[in-house]
This record gives C-alpha cells, sequence and structure tokens, in this order.
C-alpha cells in the first residue's frame, strides 16, 4: 500500500460523507470552507474532505473534525445567489490528517494519502461473493435502489471500490459509514460491511413484516367497512335500522317511558347522541352505555305510599321490638306529622347506645311499619370521600357512590335509609368521607344531592334516613349538628326476659330446626342466664347463650334419642358451665378502704370498684389501674379534699406526712377516664385512713371539687341500670341529677332507694359506717398513726426478713 503526504486545503462536511470514486453535489456557505475551495481552485484543484463529529455545529476546531477523510478532485464550481457555491466533487482517495499547518483564513491541513494495491486472494474473493449476494437480497427487499444501480454496483471488480460503493448506497448512520472509510484494509472492510450490511437485512425484514401484517389489517378494515356500508343499503332498502341506530333508538324511548326531570333528560339524550356518532367498537362506548343505565335504573319519580295508619304501624313496633318507648313515640309522631302535611321532608334520626341493643333491626322494623323499601350500608372504616360521592367518569371503574347505590337497589324515592356505624368513619388523603356526608343529611341541601359520577342532583329530601352509633365523640360536631340523637341505653333485666321469650327463643328454635314441643326453658333459667351467664346492656351474648342451649338439646335429641328437653334454672350449669358472673352486690361484706363507684362505657353501665390502703412512707400518692388524665384529676381532687377535712375525720396533723396513700381500681388492663369517680374516690380515701367501713349496699357517682361540692354527671340511666344489674339497690346521685331519674323504667325505679346529695360531708355520713367498739379498742392499742388500723412491727435493715407486710384494706 502507497503512502503520499501532501498539503490541501481542507472542507468540513455537515452531515455527509464522501467516498473515493463517489461523485456528489456540495453546497458551501460558510466562509471558512468558501476560501478553502477558492484555494483549491488555485491550484490543481484538489481538495481534502473530512466530516465534522456534531453536524450543529458552525465553527468546528481541530478536534471537532474525523482525522480519516477523502481527497477529492473539485469537477465544476457553480456560485449561486447569497454568496453560496455549489461544487461537483469525485472521491479520489483515503487520506488521514497528520497536521493542521493553518487555521484560518481556512484549515491548511498535512495528510497521508493512501493508494489501494491488492492482491485478490480466496478469502477476499468469499468476501467480495457474500457481500454481493447479502447487497442483491436488501435491494430486492428494500425496494428503495434502482436494479441500474445494483447492476453497477454488484459488477465492480476491485473489492476496495465495491464496498465504498456498497457503503455509499447503504442508509447507514454516519458514525458506521465513517468507520468503513477508516478501515484502510481491504479484508477489514469488506468483513465489517458485511456485519453492517446482515444488520440491515434484519431490520428491513421486520418492516416488510410489519407492513405486511398494517396492510391486512387495514384490508380487513376497509373491508369490514365496505360490507357494513353494503349492510347499511341493504337494510335502508328495506326499511330496517342498523345495530347503532336502533340502540339509540331503544335509549330514546326508555328516557321518554321514565318521564325524567327535564335536567337529566337533556343530559341522557345528548349522551345517547354521542354513542350514536361513535364507532361500536370504540372503548368509551360502553362507559356511556353503563351511564344511561344507571341513570335510567334510578327511581327519579318511584314513590311508595306510606302506611299512615298509627295504630298498624304501632303494633309492628311492638311486635318486633320490646321496650324502646322514646324511638317508637318518635315514629308515631312523624307518622301523625305525615298525615296532615304530605309534603314532609324525611326526618334524619340517630340512634346512640352500646352493641346488641337493637339499632339496626328498629331501621328495619320501622321501614315495615311505614311500608317503605329498606336499604341499609356500613360506614365502618369508609375512608374514602368516593365511596359517598362517587368517582368521576374519566376514572377507569368509575361508580356512582354508595348512596346512589342503595337508591338505586330500594327502587324507590322515599325508603328508610339506614346508615350504620356512623361513629366509625375515619380520612385520609383521599377524602373525609364524614364531610361529604354533610350534603346528604342537611335536609336543606340533600333536594339536590350531586354525585361525581351521576353528575346531575337527586333529590334525597323523601329519604327517611337513620344512623347508628356507638358513642357520639367520634362524630364530628357538623355532621352531629343535622341529626337528631336519639340515646337507646341498656336493657333492663325485666326487658330481656320478655325479649328473651318473645323474640330470642323463638328465633333460635327456627334456626336449629327444633319446636317448643321440643324444646322448652323455664322463665328462671332465663334469669340465671341474664344474671350469671352475661353481663351487657344488649342481647347478643344472651342470644348466643341461649344458641348453646339449643345446640346441646339438638344433640342430646339425636343422640340419646329424646323426646324433649327442658331447661330449668337447676339444671342449666349442665348445659352452660359454671356462671361467669357473679350476681349480687358488688362486694359482699363491708369493708375499709373500698368503694362502689358506678361508671359509664361504650357498651353502657358498669359498677367499679375503687381500693385504697395506707401504708408508711413520705406522703407520696399513687394512681394504678390503667386511669386517664380525668379520672386522674378526680382522684388529686379527693385526695386534697380529705386532707383539707383532716380534723373533722379525726386525722392527726402529720397524719400524711408520714404516710403514703395507694389508690388502685381493679382490672387495670382496661383504660378508665372520665369525671364521676370523684365522691367514690374521697369516700374509699376517707374509709382507709379513718379506719370506718363502706356499704357495701351502695353504690355512688358524682365528680367532686376541692371544697367537696358534689358536681353532676351524665350517663345516669345506663349507671342505674349497672347498679340494678349488680343487686345494688341503694345509689348516691349528685342533687343536679335528680330529673334524670326520670328515663328509668318505673319498675326499677320503684325497687331502688336515690339519695341526692350537694356535698361530699353528706355521702361521707351516708356510706361510712361508724366504729364497732372492738374497732376503737384495736385502734387504741395501736401506734396511734393510722386511725383504725395496727401496724406490723418495723424490722430495722439487716434483721430478720426483707419484707414487711403490709395491711391491705380491701
Amino acid at each position: 500500500m502507497e503512502m503520499v503526504v501532501r498539503v490541501l486545503p481542507l472542507l468540513a462536511l455537515r452531515g455527509i460523507l464522501v467516498f473515493p470514486h463517489m461523485v456528489i453535489h456540495l453546497d458551501v456557505g460558510r466562509e471558512k470552507s468558501v476560501r478553502a475551495i477558492e484555494q483549491a481552485m488555485m491550484g490543481e484543484r484538489v481538495i481534502f474532505l473530512a466530516t465534522q463529529k456534531e453536524a450543529q455545529t458552525d465553527d468546528p476546531g481541530p478536534d471537532d473534525i474525523y482525522q480519516f477523510g477523502c481527497v477529492a478532485e473539485i469537477k465544476q464550481l457553480l456560485k449561486l445567489p447569497g454568496g453560496t457555491l455549489r461544487v461537483l466533487v469525485e472521491g479520489l482517495a483515503r487520506g488521514r490528517v497528520l497536521h493542521y499547518l493553518s487555521e484560518e483564513p481556512y484549515f491548511k491541513v498535512e495528510i497521508e494519502q493512501y493508494g489501494e494495491h491488492f492482491v485478490k486472494t480466496p478469502e477476499i474473493e468469499a468476501l467480495m461473493r457474500h457481500l454481493v449476494s447479502q447487497f442483491e437480497q436488501y435491494v430486492k427487499l428494500s425496494k428503495r435502489i434502482p436494479p441500474e444501480t445494483m447492476v453497477s454496483v454488484i459488477n465492480l471488480e476491485d473489492p476496495g471500490r465495491l464496498a465504498d460503493a456498497v457503503a455509499s448506497h447503504l442508509p447507514l448512520r454516519l458514525e458506521e459509514k465513517q468507520q468503513v472509510l477508516e478501515a484502510v484494509d481491504i479484508v477489514q472492510r469488506l468483513e465489517k460491511l458485511c456485519a453492517l450490511v446482515a444488520k440491515e437485512l434484519e431490520i428491513v425484514e421486520l418492516e416488510r413484516k410489519i407492513n405486511v401484517r398494517v396492510r391486512k389489517q387495514m384490508e380487513r378494515t376497509q373491508k369490514e367497512y365496505y360490507l357494513r356500508e353494503q349492510m347499511k343499503a341493504i337494510q335502508k332498502e328495506l326499511g330496517e335500522k342498523d345495530e347503532r341506530t336502533a340502540e339509540a333508538e331503544e335509549y330514546r324511548e326508555k328516557i321518554a317511558e321514565a318521564k325524567l326531570p327535564k335536567e337529566v333528560e337533556e343530559k341522557a339524550l345528548k349522551e345517547v347522541e354521542r354513542l350514536e356518532k361513535m364507532p361500536p367498537m370504540a372503548a368509551e362506548s360502553a362507559v356511556i352505555r353503563t351511564y344511561l343505565d344507571w341513570l335510567l335504573a334510578l327511581p327519579w319519580n318511584k314513590v311508595t305510599k306510606d302506611r299512615l295508619d298509627i295504630k298498624v304501624a304501632e303494633a309492628i313496633l311492638e311486635e318486633d321490638h320490646y321496650g324502646l318507648k322514646e324511638v317508637k313515640e318518635r315514629i308515631l309522631e312523624y307518622l301523625a306529622i305525615r298525615k296532615l302535611n304530605k309534603k314532609m321532608k324525611g326526618p334524619i334520626l340517630c340512634f346512640v347506645g352500646p352493641p346488641g341493643v337493637g339499632k339496626t333491626s328498629l331501621g328495619r322494623s320501622i321501614a315495615r311499619a311505614l311500608e317503605r323499601k329498606f336499604v341499609r350500608i356500613s360506614l365502618g372504616g369508609v375512608r374514602d370521600e368516593a365511596e359517598i360521592r362517587g368517582h368521576r367518569r374519566t376514572y377507569v371503574g368509575a361508580l356512582p357512590g354508595r348512596i346512589i347505590q342503595g337508591m338505586r337497589n330500594a327502587g324507590s324515592k322515599n325508603p328508610v335509609f339506614l346508615l350504620d356505624e356512623i361513629d366509625k368513619m375515619s380520612m385520609d388523603f383521599r377524602g373525609d368521607p364524614s364531610a361529604a356526608l354533610l350534603e346528604v343529611l342537611d335536609p336543606e341541601q340533600n333536594n339536590s344531592f350531586s354525585d361525581h359520577y351521576i353528575e346531575v342532583p337527586f333529590d334525597l329530601s323523601s329519604v327517611m334516613f337513620i344512623t347508628t352509633a356507638n358513642v357520639t365523640h367520634t362524630i364530628p360536631r357538623p355532621l352531629l349538628d343535622r341529626m337528631e340523637v336519639i340515646h337507646i341505653p341498656g336493657y333492663t333485666e325485666e326487658e330481656k326476659v320478655q325479649i328473651a321469650i318473645r323474640h330470642l327463643l323463638p328465633k333460635q328454635l327456627k334456626e336449629h330446626g327444633l319446636t317448643k314441643e321440643m324444646f322448652t326453658i323455664t322463665e328462671p333459667a332465663i334469669r340465671r342466664i341474664i344474671r350469671e351467664y352475661t353481663r351487657e346492656s344488649g342481647v347478643r351474648n344472651l342470644e348466643r347463650q341461649i344458641a348453646t342451649l339449643c345446640r346441646k338439646a339438638a344433640k342430646r335429641i339425636v343422640a340419646e334419642e329424646t323426646k324433649r328437653v327442658r331447661i330449668t334454672a337447676q339444671n342449666l350449669e349442665k348445659y352452660l358451665g359454671r356462671p361467669k358472673y357473679r350476681y349480687g352486690v358488688a362486694e359482699q361484706e363491708d369493708q375499709v378502704g373500698v368503694a362502689t363507684g358506678l361508671a359509664w362505657t361504650e357498651v353502657g353501665g358498669d359498677t367499679l370498684a375503687v381500693e385504697v390502703t395506707v401504708y408508711r412512707g413520705s406522703g407520696k400518692l399513687t394512681l394504678t389501674g390503667k386511669l386517664g388524665d380525668v379520672m386522674k384529676e378526680s382522684a388529686q381532687a379527693a385526695y386534697s379534699y380529705v386532707r383539707s377535712r383532716a380534723g373533722e375525720l379525726g386525722i392527726s396533723e402529720d397524719f400524711f406526712e408520714k404516710h403514703d396513700i395507694h389508690i388502685h381500681v381493679p382490672e387495670g388492663a382496661i383504660p378508665k377516664d372520665g369525671p364521676s369517680a370523684g365522691i367514690t374516690i374521697a369516700c374509699a380515701l376517707a374509709s382507709a385512713i379513718t379506719g370506718r367501713k363502706v356499704r357495701h349496699d351502695v353504690a355512688m357517682t358524682g365528680e367532686i371539687t376541692l371544697r367537696g361540692r358534689v358536681l353532676p354527671v351524665g350517663g345516669i340511666k345506663e349507671k342505674v341500670l349497672a347498679a340494678h344489674r349488680a343487686g345494688i339497690n341503694t345509689v348516691i346521685l349528685p342533687k343536679d341529677n335528680n330529673k334524670e331519674l326520670e328515663e328509668i323504667p318505673p319498675y326499677v325505679r320503684n325497687k331502688m332507694e336515690f339519695i341526692h346529695v350537694e356535698h361530699m360531708d353528706e355521702v361521707l355520713k351516708i356510706a361510712l359506717l361508724e366504729k364497732e367498739p372492738a374497732e376503737e379498742e384495736v385502734a387504741l392499742g395501736a401506734a396511734g398513726d393510722l386511725p383504725g388500723v395496727p401496724y406490723p412491727p418495723v424490722v430495722p435493715p439487716g434483721e430478720g426478713p426483707s419484707t414487711i407486710h403490709e395491711h391491705r384494706c380491701c
């Protein structure tokens, strides 16, 4: 291979590359490039053509230009308007820049020109044949190169020239063409080009497959269109309608029959027009159909007729539920007003009470009494606003909210709609569902309730909404303000007995396949179940115990072939095991430092024992039993009151500096809080310190101030029922709670004694017993520090056992 060193002007090319023996037109406009052409024309008309690495560079430097290029001869020069030159050049040979001699006013470079001399070896011959075969195949598949060009290329005998010609005709990237140009060795150049042609063949083959697939699809679409048009023409001749038109007409007929409100009808007809113009295979057509189906399925004008016979309604309510006088009275009032005013808006009631008192089943009974449809949805755990208001139709799988879904299921505009567990809703980043319910449960707003999916207002003013909750403090205040709260406290023992006989027992007999002849249970047995096997406000556990008896009876009847099973109070333990609770008084005997309080919980009222023990120390006050902040404050106030009354109670002045006091409320794992244990704690404290016993048959509730005043508290009915369940007949209450005793059933109220107090001194006179003579003697013989409670001997450190036994007054 010959190499010649030459000095030539350099022309930087943008986005193009010239191979030897290639003839091409170039448009030259840059000043440097024009100067290089002019210099070449003044000499031998030879110039060096090298390509820029980046076509966007306007003023390239030596580093921006490839080293390898092509020595070319300028065949023709033509000046164009605007100072641009059009030159016709022919590539002569490969060349490589050794170094730049100057950069202004044009690039002047010293190059190394390569001449090609080869010996046609078998390897080169094989590569040439393979390249020609590939190129022919490429030309046949691509159809981009004219056949005459292919003939002129494959007839070339020079392997280098053949490779350059093939490379110049292939649609290669500039970098790939540069690699071919830089391959000075013939064998390397042929191998490189064979690989590039093979890659282009793969691409062309893929293009061909894609084209064939697209063409087939287009042909099928065109064929379907042609057939569809023919079908339309045939249907037109026969007087028939096509499927899309028929569907649109069917929807229009349904809309006309539905007698929708004007705004809803306009919206529906607009959607039908969209559906008619839409291609049948369009994805959105299914969305429009679903939307129209929802609009037509909603009860815009369907109303059920109310049964306004108050006597019949009262009989049905009495049949379904025992007790619940206040609720039944409210429903009958609504019926009476409805009879006088047909356009009355539906009330929004909120039944608040512990679990198992029949809040949900009461809603179903109200619907039956009114002869209305009944719908129930549970809101427990709902935290997405879209559950109430629905999703917008832009979302995949969008649906209306639960309110609109419930109205569709009801099939009428005025059902009884029960929203269960409204106090157990929560919120997160998807919105606040309780805020969305404000519109639903506001009588002034719900006549135009807006659902995101339906997009047209729906009238909810005729709906009778009933909500249920266990507590009200977890319901947001604005939502609670829109509802009429009706408290349903726990049942009394007498009510539970009647509920069991009238409702629970017949229901369980039916579910277990038993009859009254096969299974009987006496009333004393039911009372014993209520007293010793359940302790609840509702009747859920009572029903479970009756179900247990039914199961065991069914087993006996089948296994032992017994014809009849009779449950009595005497044989009850045989079926239910040992009693779980002790019925009677909370404490069996009068004790020192133990007082019985009454507490309100979410599941009803309950009794609460407060224990106090006193021992030698440095004046510390310890509170245990998982008490909340409010109850701790009550204990501190009670302690301060007792200290302030030390003289009246016969307590020495330095007693509190020399003794520690421990106040404990048993069942420590259960959180306890609330302002109702103040007088109970004060009573237990006074008892423990003075050694006077507390009456075990007295329960008390009330808050205490530092000066000893007794403040009123809430939940009186639940607390009194809890005392009644525990067998306590004397209850100490704050005087201001006197009016709330009217809520307590008469047969409970008449059996109990209620003592109303205003000051803590009155509580102590009632609850604390005077010391017996024997106790006073013991007190006189004691150390004298703790009245009525002798101390154990103090053991000095290091002598005897390390544990000091403390006297616990409980």
